[in-house]
């Protein structure tokens, strides 16, 4: 029985996801950062296919570049590129590259924040295929405070800026959430007194915090176009409930029931379309709020922080998309509702007609017994009839030869008994051939 086990912890047979659980503790990990740094940071939405093939991509990357390519099945993949240093992520409806650049102490005096442009970085970026269509692009400048001073107040609209302390006071955090000419969306980040391991994990909480901020949107322009028709319906289902009183007679009933389930159905089609996005959209938003709390802000002069301005500005966006959600569900119940008692308004109409039909066609089982019965007493006659004058003809041919024989009273004398023979002939027959 040993055979069965593996070098498992005391020798026990693992499960089989242990390995993958155990594992997903410590992707996508902080990595330290010392110095001045410029990120640019992608993210693109992707499937399963479109993520496979950027994992193959980055795969070749490595191979032509003598660098270790990422292990099959792996979510991240970090490439020592020279000065550069590229991190890889896949995620579910997603994949990121994010791009670490040193930035010479001597420059950043002369410039001391975003210079030279993203624009200029960028075109690292395109040494490797587009997997899909991108959705995030973040420009971060990590610098020393003293080196900026006070003119990155200077840098984003003033109307616009949010900024605080972050990580008990050892840095300055300041965007406007904005894209710039380029289409990056710029983050400073002002080092105080971070370490190198603090300094990483407060810029890859940034780097998340974007990322998943523009995500958990994704969900807003779906509701706004989910809203109109969603409004149309809620108009009218009281119009067809009010209707159920004044419908008369079965078809007017399925004409609403008809109308009914193709309101439901145009309902229940946008809701399935929508399911995932609305779920992903609470699961972002989640995630967005929990990298606030962890960043650990605390406001600056006038300046709304992080959380202030997202929650004035994206808390909406998320309570539409859960409003449009919660109205789905609550028109989804009532519409099932309305068309359950209409059915069953139905069902009770056709009942009863089924039962004047049932009624109907008994009055005609009894009529067509009484029918029956007049011709078998009818033919009971006729058939009687015919044989007696049948036998009757053969009394008289008698006669001829023996005179004593009298027709007319031997005919008399058999009438009873063919009746009697016809009658019951008649019924066996029938009894035969019952009616249903």
């Amino acid at each position: 029985m040993l055979d069965d086990f593996t070098s498992a912890a005391g020798g026990f047979r693992e499960h089989e996801l242990r390995a993958r659980v155990l594992a997903e503790l410590h992707a996508r990990p902080f990595e330290p950062i010392s110095g001045s740094k410029r990120l640019l940071h992608f993210a693109f939405m992707t499937d399963h296919d479109a993520a496979e093939k950027a994992q193959a991509a980055l795969a070749q990357f490595c191979r032509d570049r003598a660098a270790p390519p990422p292990l099959a099945g792996a979510k991240h993949h970090r490439v020592e590129l020279s000065p550069t240093i590229l991190r890889w992520e896949r995620h579910g409806e997603f994949v990121t590259y994010t791009y670490e650049f040193p930035c010479d102490d001597e420059t950043k005096r002369e410039n001391p924040a975003f210079w030279p442009a993203a624009g200029e970085f960028a075109r690292v970026m395109r040494t490797l295929p587009q997997p899909g269509p991108l959705i995030v692009a973040v420009d971060l400048d990590l610098a020393p405070e003293a080196r900026v001073s006070d003119a990155w107040r200077r840098l984003f609209g003033q109307n616009e800026l949010a900024a605080a302390e972050v990580s008990h006071g050892a840095a300055i955090v300041a965007t406007d959430f904005r894209s710039d000419v380029f289409g990056f969306v710029r983050i400073l980040v002002l080092n105080r007194s971070l370490s190198e391991l603090e300094a990483g994990a407060l810029t890859q909480r940034l780097l998340e915090l974007e990322t998943y901020r523009t995500l958990a949107l994704l969900g807003l322009p779906r509701a706004q176009d989910l809203s109109p028709s969603i409004s149309r319906i809620e108009g009218e289902l009281p119009r067809l409930i009010g209707g159920m009183s004044e419908a008369d007679g079965l078809e007017a009933s399925r004409a609403l029931l008809n109308r009914l389930t193709a309101l439901a159905a145009e309902l229940e089609s946008g809701a399935a379309q929508s399911l995932y996005r609305f779920g992903a959209t609470k699961a972002y938003y989640e995630t967005v709020e929990m990298r606030l709390r962890l960043i650990d802000e605390r406001p600056i002069d006038d300046y709304p922080t992080l959380a202030a301005f997202l929650s004035r500005r994206l808390t909406p966006a998320i309570r539409f998309c859960a409003a449009i959600e919660a109205r789905q569900d609550n028109l989804s119940q009532k519409l099932a509702r309305a068309a359950q008692l209409l059915r069953t308004r139905v069902e009770v109409a056709l009942e009863s007609q089924n039962q004047h039909l049932l009624s109907t066609m008994n009055e005609r089982v009894r009529m067509q017994l009484r029918l029956q019965q007049t011709v078998e007493g009818l033919s009971v006659a006729a058939i009687t009839y015919y044989m007696a004058s049948i036998l009757h003809l053969v009394f008289e041919g008698v006669h001829q030869q023996e005179h004593w024989i009298n027709p007319a009273l031997a005919t008399a004398l058999f009438v009873p008994f063919i009746a009697f023979g016809v009658w019951w002939n008649v019924r066996k027959l029938r009894k035969s051939h019952p009616v249903d």
